[in-house]
């Protein structure tokens, strides 16, 4: 039987420290810390979190808006995304998760491009 990956990113607990590095990752990130400075950084964490583990195969579902609703008049370019997905990857890193994990993760990340950058 294949491990899902939910289970490989570590189940709940997991992913709810990986979420919580990539929104510390994102506030420290010269690139893009200006768009946090007045959000509510703990309801941010448990949004990325649920948003991970509901799109991981876990038990939790994601109620918040989706990607294109979430970001439309951000007018964020590809630099600004290249710096999130920096960010994953650094927290995915941390937390010593694997290779083949980390490259799906980036992957469904990259796949939101579309609905993110210039919206």
């Amino acid at each position: 039987m294949t491990t899902s990956l939910y289970e490989r990113l570590g189940g709940t607990e997991g992913i709810t420290r990986i979420a919580s590095d990539v929104v510390d990752n994102h506030c420290t990130n010269p690139r893009i810390s200006k768009r946090f400075a007045n959000v509510d950084i703990p309801a941010l964490k448990a949004s990325a979190a649920a948003f991970f583990i509901t799109g991981t195969g876990g038990p939790q579902v994601y109620e918040g808006q989706d990607m294109e609703t979430a970001h439309t008049g951000m007018n964020i370019d590809v630099e600004e995304f290249v710096a999130v997905l920096d960010d994953a990857l650094a927290a995915l890193q941390k937390n010593e998760v694997g290779q083949r994990a980390q490259e799906e993760v980036l992957f469904v990340l990259y796949s939101m491009k579309g609905m993110i950058v210039h919206q």
